[in-house]
């Protein structure tokens, strides 16, 4: 028995003699949100730490596997902060993502106790760099007395462009787009004679119905004399482009509605710009929403008509790209039907009306597009490549 008591004295005296282990951050539990980290962090008198992640993110995967479970991360972060991860895809995530324009991920956003943001910082890094950027951006960089001086108001050229800083420093593009329309107010015509106004426009302006947009859309001469025609003119595909998209939403019940409304506005608006290849971002949109919502009859007629229309052209890697939806599980009717217009594309650069390309950008490919073609119709009769 005495033996027995020493050896049971010997084990607990080695155990509690351990050192203890390792916590990496304490990340609330999943499904809390900002609100009641917000409630909490009042309660304990800490700061808010979110990681705004996706599930396909890699960085975002290496942050969480290899970065916060660390010893030294947690025992910094734990009593300074609640710290609150949110899957920026999720039916709460998705709102939340737009609310506080999340851009790239991951995105790692620090808050005061009343969920006001006190600053931010994207992507992975090691251990002390990380610790180094939230030490960094803990510190309150004034920028929500800059929002309230610009919500009152307060108009003056000195702040705006201090307040644009500020914005465009942490990726709040929709903010910083409105303060630029704000600078560049009364300047439309003549801003691209002056470097930080066209500095500004071509970093900061996002949206296709701000003034100094349309007039530029129409009146691209001066920009292009000053700064070269390619940019201009990629600038004003990249704005038409990214809106496009925004007017497509994908609902936490996996449902994908268009906002019919924002799209006939912004048919109407590519019409008084006079916008060459409108009827690409009409048809582009509406084949983008088929197929979002697997409607594969509609999604072809989309194409069909853009393949028809004499103003515009689809390249062969476009055509393959439009081939990516159908998957083992499509009705074999509609691959049948997908199969016939790459088929009517090969039969063109056969017959010398149409040249397959070599090239994408200034990348060379590996095989001529009508052979990646005549792949992609195998593999929608079943084969695998190579058979």
């Amino acid at each position: 028995m005495k033996k027995l008591h020493l050896l049971s004295f010997l084990f607990f005296s080695f155990l509690f003699s351990l050192p203890a282990m390792s916590q990496g951050i304490a990340f609330e539990p999943a499904g809390t949100t900002l609100e009641q980290a917000s409630v909490k962090a009042k309660a304990e008198k800490k700061l808010i730490f979110l990681d705004c992640f996706t599930t396909w993110c890699g960085p975002c995967k290496m942050m969480a596997n290899t970065v916060f479970p660390q010893e030294q991360v947690g025992a910094y972060m734990n009593p300074r902060f609640v710290c609150l991860k949110i899957d920026m895809e999720s039916a709460y995530g998705a709102p939340l993502a737009k609310k506080l324009q999340i851009q790239a991920y991951p995105t790692f956003v620090i808050f005061n106790a009343d969920a006001k943001e006190i600053g931010r910082f994207l992507g992975g890094s090691k251990a002390e760099e990380f610790l180094q950027k939230v030490q960094d951006k803990s510190r309150d960089d004034g920028s929500s007395e800059l929002q309230a001086r610009w919500e009152s108001g307060d108009r003056d050229p000195e702040f705006l462009m201090a307040y644009l800083k500020t914005l465009t420093a942490t990726y709040k593009a929709d903010d910083a787009d409105l303060v630029a329309e704000a600078l560049l107010e009364g300047k439309e015509t003549t801003f691209a004679a002056d470097s930080t106004l066209r500095m500004i426009f071509m970093r900061n302006i996002t949206n296709p119905f701000s003034k100094s947009f349309i007039y530029t859309a129409k009146n691209p001469e001066a920009l292009k004399a000053a700064i070269g025609e390619m940019p201009v003119n990629m600038k004003i595909q990249n704005v038409l482009n990214t809106y496009q998209r925004q007017i497509i939403t994908e609902n936490a019940d996996g449902t994908v509605t268009l906002d019919q409304a924002q799209f006939d506005k912004f048919q109407a608006l590519l019409k008084e710009m006079n916008v060459p290849n409108a009827d690409h971002y009409r048809l582009s949109t509406l084949i983008t929403v088929a197929e979002k919502q697997k409607d594969y009859s509609t999604y072809l007629g989309y194409i069909r008509e853009y393949l028809s229309n004499p103003s515009l052209d689809a390249d062969d890697m476009q055509l393959a790209r439009w081939v990516k939806p159908f998957g083992p599980e499509t009705d074999n009717k509609y691959k049948q039907q997908m199969k016939a217009i790459l088929q009517q594309r090969i039969a063109l650069i056969k017959a010398g009306k149409r040249q397959a390309q070599n090239t994408v950008g200034n990348m060379r490919l590996s095989r001529p597009t009508d052979e990646l073609l005549q792949m992609l119709v195998g593999v929608l009769d079943g084969k695998m490549p190579g058979q």
